[in-house]
């Protein structure tokens, strides 16, 4: 058994998720009798308190700005404490969207066509004919994300707000219809296709975390080559950024013209039991509890 620290809450705007996640991840880590200190990344001294713990391993159940971004990561490396998930560049490289287009862009992956731009930028005209979609280059659960529909006259006003909490940088992308469809991969092997089916418009924060937002379908009713596709293409995400443990690729799939893309990588997918990971791998056959106890054995640390 070992000593587990689970990093969670910190400093992003996703810190209600990451607190959520990291409780069910430490409560299970208990449940399979490792000793389990949570540390809040929030509160000044958490190095000390991580430090004083001497965990064996760092699980880390953050999300977001210096969660995922390779920022902890680099942290966690200098005091040589094994962490869950991937590294530094993995992670880095994930955390900026464009970066990660460039390097699934090298790999031969389908991507939907865009730009990034400056929101300020983005906000003054069409950056291109809409329908279209506005996300901030960094960060996750669909905060600060737009879709301008065929027929809008004018951008997201939002994109001016001077309290704007999600980095100056955005990706102005094409909007693809259809279905929103989700990958995890373990260890580098992909586990299923699941689609997401919004009770809403899209698959925004709500439809992610409010009850009743989403429903998901598993398996995905989806054709096997474009679930075949799916597999394939989430294990060549993971394998050109550098992923290690376990991420979950996010696709739009549009059956009316066939159109496939990734839409990006997930180097720190949510972990409540209701996850899609978690729920991916119990369709695999593998326990919430055996996922957490997986995803420990597998943390290092680069020696």
């Amino acid at each position: 058994m070992a000593r587990v620290a689970v990093l969670l809450g910190g400093l992003s705007p996703e810190r209600p998720v990451s607190l959520v996640s990291g409780a069910s991840c430490a409560a299970a880590a208990e449940r399979l009798g490792h000793t389990v200190a949570r540390i809040d990344p929030a509160d000044p001294d958490w190095i000390a308190q991580l430090t004083a713990f001497a965990p064996d391993i760092a699980f880390n159940g953050l999300h977001g700005e210096w969660g995922e971004d390779g920022r902890i990561q680099g942290v966690l490396d200098y005091l040589r404490v094994p962490y869950t998930h991937s590294g530094v560049l993995a992670s880095a490289l994930a955390a900026d969207k464009d970066k990660a287009k460039a390097v699934f862009a090298q790999a031969g992956l389908p991507l939907a066509k865009g730009r990034l731009m400056h929101r300020l930028e983005a906000a003054k005209a069409h950056p291109m004919e809409p329908p279209y979609v506005v996300k901030p280059n960094g960060g996750g659960s669909s905060q600060g994300v737009f879709i301008v529909r065929k027929g809008a006259n004018r951008p997201p006003e939002q994109l001016l707000d001077p309290d704007w909490a999600f980095g100056d940088l955005v990706l102005v992308e094409e909007f693809i219809a259809g279905k929103e469809l989700t990958v995890a991969v373990m260890a580098g092997r992909a586990l299923a296709v699941t689609e997401i089916v919004p009770a809403g418009e899209w698959y925004d924060f709500d439809a992610k975390y409010a009850e009743g937002g989403s429903h998901h379908v598993l398996p995905a009713k989806i054709e096997p080559r474009i679930t075949e596709a799916c597999l394939r293409i989430a294990e060549q995400a993971h394998e050109a950024l550098g992923c290690r443990g376990a991420t979950r690729s996010d696709f739009r799939y549009d059956p009316e013209t066939d159109h496939l893309v990734l839409l990006e990588v997930n180097t720190q997918p949510g972990m409540t039991p209701t996850s899609l990971v978690p729920e991916q791998a119990a369709h695999s056959g593998m326990t919430f509890d055996e996922l957490v106890g997986w995803i420990l054995e597998d943390a290092s640390w680069p020696r």
